[in-house]
């Protein structure tokens, strides 16, 4: 972030006009302006010392209280500082003047594991604001800053949005140190990169950008790094903010980019040739590019016997068409295609329908409704209460709405079968847009019943086939068609027949083994 300088002209001058400054020789000059620009930030210490034989060298310690770790800070920097330089008598000790302090200082004395040299007055402000403590000293126009970062955090903990039977339970957390170095413990190689940037202009949040060089296609990670490089915003507080900037279309329902929580998801994904992008402060990683398809596969499904993982694949996808089409299928039926149900069940409808003042279509449209508040009610309140509050409330609601003749009972065990149906989705983002499409298909069947039915599902396809995930065409691979990558969408192909990766456009290395009969000498 850059300010203009208003040094030449007569109005006074803000903490903001010191923050591109270079570091001065003067540590009481340097005090001055970032005292001037952390005014009133009551949390920043200013330890200002003395050290050397003869105490002749003044120097300054910055750093935020509660972001360090105090005990590093005085072992690792004010000890050997005060403590060590003055009690060894050696005659080399004496070349200890202005000109070779800073390099001594540097390579010799302080012992903390992380050492950058700071130029100007805003970079010490980001790397105290990083927990760094800086060290500033007389006569020298150059800062040290030494990494003695320390903050209570949320430990590492099982995933509460991806939970799995199999599989490991690791999940991420808002400290982004800890959440790459979940990677890095599953990618042992020098291939994987995690290159790092700074964005916001206030918040100064760190964004990870992880791939695997030589797997990820080159174009690919050129292209998310200038996505990211144009945003200009004052903060990024998570990793959701960034999606909706870097997407290719922006004006949609349908999730262009996957989140997740589980680091061995993100890390099948970037053997497969993906990138993912941490923030900061947020436990959600951005997977991109991502296919439609790909929001109904489990990670789990990788972790079981490729024969039932199959099995529960088909069932997920069966839920997803329940979950979007069964309400509309049911208000088209009774409202316009009578004569496709047997006669004895039509009676029986027509019985429970008696005395119901609203039409199908509305009565669909009441219960979604509740439904969704009860949803919701259940994921904001205490957890303790919350799941009680839900299930307790749909079964009073729903038995209370019968009963004073509002909604028929068919109407009820639909909406109960579409809401549990919608439970199985895996990735949350993607059972938002089920959500969403589930109300435009109820809308088109109380219109023109079946055909309203199927011009929804003609739109819906046509608009997911115009998409694109970071060149990643979204129905991939159903549209285009490819056969040999269908093997693993539908079902779960089997680890020994894993031979290539998914296409993604640029990737030169697509094969992530050699066949078995390959390896025995055996033909294939």
């Amino acid at each position: 972030m850059r300010y203009i300088s208003k040094k030449n002209s007569s109005a006074a001058l803000t903490p903001h006009d010191f923050i591109d400054d270079k570091v001065s020789f003067s540590v009481r000059e340097n005090s001055e302006k970032l005292k001037k620009i952390l005014e009133s930030c009551s949390d920043a210490v200013f330890r200002e010392f003395t050290f050397g034989t003869n105490d002749e060298h003044k120097a300054l310690v910055l750093y935020f209280d509660g972001l360090t770790d105090r005990k590093e800070i005085e072992e690792n920097i004010l000890k050997p500082l005060l403590l060590e330089i003055g009690m060894v008598n050696k005659p080399e000790i004496k070349i200890l003047n202005t000109s070779g302090v800073f390099s001594r200082i540097k390579n010799r004395i302080l012992a903390a594991a992380e050492v950058k040299t700071l130029n100007t007055l805003g970079e010490i402000v980001h790397h105290i604001s990083s927990g760094d403590t800086v060290l500033l000293i007389n006569g020298c126009d150059k800062a040290l800053s030494a990494g003695t970062r320390s903050w209570q955090s949320r430990a590492i903990q099982t995933p509460e949005n991806e939970v799995v039977i199999f599989g490991p339970k690791e999940g991420f957390c808002e400290t982004l140190r800890f959440n790459t170095a979940l990677l890095r413990r599953r990618i042992k190689t020098g291939n994987f990169k995690i290159e790092a940037m700074v964005l916001g202009r206030l918040t100064k949040t760190d964004v990870v950008l992880c791939y695997i060089k030589g797997v990820a296609p080159d174009s690919l990670v050129a292209e998310v790094k200038q996505r990211l490089n144009k945003i200009d915003i004052d903060g990024v507080l998570d990793s959701a903010i960034l999606e909706e900037f870097i997407v290719n279309e922006k004006n949609t329902i349908f999730s262009q980019v996957e989140h997740t929580e589980k680091p061995d998801r993100v890390a099948a994904n970037l053997l497969e040739g993906r990138i993912a992008v941490l923030v900061d402060g947020s436990p959600m990683a951005l997977i991109l590019p991502v296919s439609f398809p790909q929001f109904w596969l489990s990670p789990e499904d990788y972790y079981d016997n490729y024969i039932p993982a199959s099995l529960f694949r088909f069932l997920r996808f069966a839920a997803f068409w329940i979950s979007l089409l069964l309400p509309s299928l049911y208000v088209a039926v009774i409202t316009y295609h009578q004569e496709m149900i047997p006669t004895a069940l039509y009676l029986t409808i027509a019985a429970t329908r008696q005395g119901v003042p609203f039409p199908a279509f509305v009565e669909a449209v009441l219960l979604e409704i509740t439904f969704e508040l009860l949803r919701e009610a259940g994921l904001r309140l205490p957890r303790a209460v919350g799941p009680a509050v839900s299930i307790v409330g749909a079964l009073i609601i729903g038995d209370a709405a019968v009963r004073a003749g509002l909604v028929s009972t068919p109407m009820v065990v639909i909406v109960a079968a579409t809401g549990i149906a919608s439970f199985v989705t895996p990735a949350y983002n993607a059972g938002i847009i089920n959500r969403i499409a589930r109300f435009g298909f109820l809308f088109a069947s109380s219109v023109l019943g079946f055909l309203g039915i199927m011009i929804g599902l003609i739109l819906m396809l046509t608009r997911m086939a115009s998409l694109s995930s970071f060149g990643l065409p979204y129905l991939s691979p159903l549209a285009p068609f490819n056969r040999e990558q269908m093997t693993d969408v539908i079902v779960r192909r089997p680890w020994y027949k894993n031979i290539t990766r998914p296409f993604i456009e640029g990737m030169k290395n697509q094969r992530r083994q050699n066949p078995p009969d390959k390896d025995k000498g055996g033909s294939k």
